[in-house]
């Protein structure tokens, strides 16, 4: 009688704690996300009136660290588990779902640049629509601030983009000391300014348009952003390239462990 011998009859404990070490500080950095954004909603009183969440009108930063944070945890979990168990169906999911967001960064991208001038028109719509919003989230407004403080501009296209929030409306019906303004992080740095002046904006816009050159930002963060991509070119494609080598790395490590975890059951 002749017996069948596999080379490696039993699971590689090498790509099993690697498979578990690689996927612990995924698990614990989306505990740490979801921990930070409930947080973030209990400073903001989302979790005592969960209606607020409906009430929001524009993007709030939160449920993308949520999000993040939930998908993180997830398939941190399903490959923690599903090496240290030896869970065929854990590490399937583990892998599948890996390929799957691979998928969707890569058609995105193709997307992007396949469709570039609809991208563009719908990140503008995107800001403007924030715009409006501004005021109704500390958190998106923490955002946009550091948007046009990081990228010295102010608007979606212009200056007079903040026409449409309706604490910086020029409208004669308006009665906010905003008004005809802009927010303080579109006014020019001044380095001998020891205290932040929030409002420095203030007026601004009911100034000859020759005059705010020397008060704020004129350029449009929509082409400020499209400056920054060219000149950070390599910088984008090195991350994108990072990413998808820790998805390719999860992957192998997954299907590695299948055949094995394979291969030992039918023994």
């Amino acid at each position: 009688m002749y017996y069948y011998r596999y080379d490696n009859p039993e699971v590689s404990c090498c790509y099993k704690y690697l498979m578990f070490s690689y996927n612990i500080i995924f698990w614990l950095a989306g505990a740490a996300f979801i921990a930070v954004g409930f947080w973030a909603w209990s400073e903001k009183g989302v979790l005592s009136d969960l209606t607020q969440v409906t009430r929001m009108h524009g993007f709030d930063p939160v449920w993308l660290v949520l999000v993040v944070g939930g998908i993180t945890f997830t398939l941190g979990f399903a490959g923690c588990v599903g090496a240290l168990r030896e869970n065929i169906c854990l590490l399937k999911f583990f892998s599948g779902v890996i390929g799957l967001i691979f998928f969707l960064e890569l058609t995105a991208a193709i997307l992007a640049v396949v469709f570039q001038s609809q991208v563009r028109d719908w990140i503008n719509d995107f800001f403007l629509q924030n715009i409006k919003a501004y005021r109704d989230d500390i958190d998106l407004q923490n955002l946009i601030d550091s948007l046009q403080k990081m990228n010295h501009c102010c608007g979606a296209q212009e200056p007079d983009d903040w026409n449409m929030n309706v604490y910086f409306s020029c409208n004669e019906t308006n009665r906010s000391r905003e008004k005809c303004g802009v927010p303080f992080s579109c006014c020019l740095a001044d380095p001998a300014e020891l205290v932040l002046n929030t409002q420095c904006g203030y007026d601004v816009r009911s100034k000859d348009k020759s005059a705010w050159n020397s008060i704020i930002y004129v350029k449009g963060c929509i082409a400020a952003l499209e400056d920054w991509l060219p000149r950070n070119l390599n910088t984008v494609a090195i991350v994108f390239i990072v990413i998808s080598l820790l998805q390719m790395v999860g992957i192998y490590l997954a299907r590695t462990l299948i055949s094995d975890i394979g291969k030992v059951k039918c023994r």
